[in-house]
């Protein structure tokens, strides 16, 4: 009785919920998930085809994974695990429900921004996790180094000390099979040194991911804040900036105003498509200021379809100052 008994659990665990949401307007779901998807590789999140996905998170509930596949207007969700009742009831959010585009109107001059709102904007929505350790950990590994070396870190780090998605993730014949869900802030909390050095992660972002792990569920109490509020409250915590804090806002407070400011190269694509000159974040903050509200949203429409400064010069380079650049680069 009691075999049988748990065989009828673990089916109903892989059989997961289901549900259907139909939004106001076509829903691009891949720009909406791919703002938390973390490079080649990434354990948490994986893309079946166009507007299809798997996204692997831990809810207040606990871990869930999520397939989405969304189709027009409708968005068709299964979901596995402790939290898949709040991930679904969520999924609104995540979708971009909260978001308000009424009152963005790309200014006549800026060419490149018109003609992005023309081809894609109508159904472009930012969307809302309401997670933000979630969202806060990577930011941290990604600070001040190159997309390849944190999305790198992320993905060890997450195979290693991630648990094992819910539902068909431990299925090998499973398109899902071997997905993670992130750590959560105490399990970050207690990684050794070396195992961040191990990862290519210098003490200078280790450490400011560990202390920000001690005050993760104050951070989450930001999301009853406003942007400015609340990047204010992430801002307070040592090593977080202005640019952790935008990264961290657009996915988990869903802030259509929270632009990349002080990053490498948005600033200099952002003043390229518009007055056809890279330049720098303080010029870029003068020209966005009659979008004020909506500057992520420029930030969103100009990567998915606006001009690409030509590249010049060489890449920046991997650093060599830690221990995986002695190893093979997976």
């Amino acid at each position: 009785m009691a075999g049988s008994q748990e065989e009828r659990l673990k089916a109903e665990r892989l059989r997961g919920l289901d549900r259907e949401i139909t939004c106001d307007v076509p829903v691009l779901l891949d720009p909406l998930i791919r703002a938390h998807h973390r490079g080649p590789g990434d354990p948490t999140h994986r893309r079946l085809g166009p507007g299809h996905w798997l996204r692997a998170s831990l809810t207040p509930e606990g871990p869930v994974l999520l397939r989405l596949a969304a189709a027009g207007a409708m968005v068709a969700a299964r979901a596995w695990g402790p939290g898949a009742e709040w991930a679904l009831d969520q999924l609104p959010m995540l979708l971009g429900a909260a978001d308000d585009p009424s009152g963005f109107e790309p200014r006549p001059e800026h060419e490149a921004l018109v003609q992005a709102h023309r081809r894609i904007g109508a159904g472009l929505r930012v969307g809302r996790s309401e997670r933000v350790w979630e969202a806060l950990a990577p930011a941290c590994l990604e600070q001040v180094v190159t997309g390849t070396e944190a999305f790198r870190a992320f993905r060890l780090l997450v195979r290693e000390f991630g648990e094992p998605a819910p539902g068909p993730a431990t299925d090998p014949e499973s398109a899902a099979y071997g997905m993670r869900v992130p750590p959560p802030a105490h399990v970050w909390a207690k990684i050794p040194s070396w195992r961040f050095l191990a990862a290519g992660v210098e003490q200078r972002r280790s450490a400011t991911l560990v202390r920000a792990a001690g005050r993760a569920t104050a951070l989450e109490r930001s999301l009853e804040l406003d942007g400015q509020a609340a990047g204010t409250a992430l801002r307070s915590l040592p090593g977080i900036g202005g640019w952790t804090s935008a990264e961290v806002r657009q996915r988990a407070h869903g802030d259509a105003d929270a632009w990349s400011i002080y990053d490498y190269h948005v600033a200099k694509h952002i003043t390229y498509a518009l007055v056809g000159e890279p330049l720098d974040d303080a010029a870029c903050l003068e020209i966005l200021e009659p979008y004020r509200g909506h500057r992520y949203r420029v930030q969103l429409l100009l990567t998915l379809a606006g001009p690409r400064k030509p590249r010049r010069g060489p890449r920046m380079s991997l650093p060599t100052h830690t221990p995986y650049a002695t190893k093979g680069r997976s």
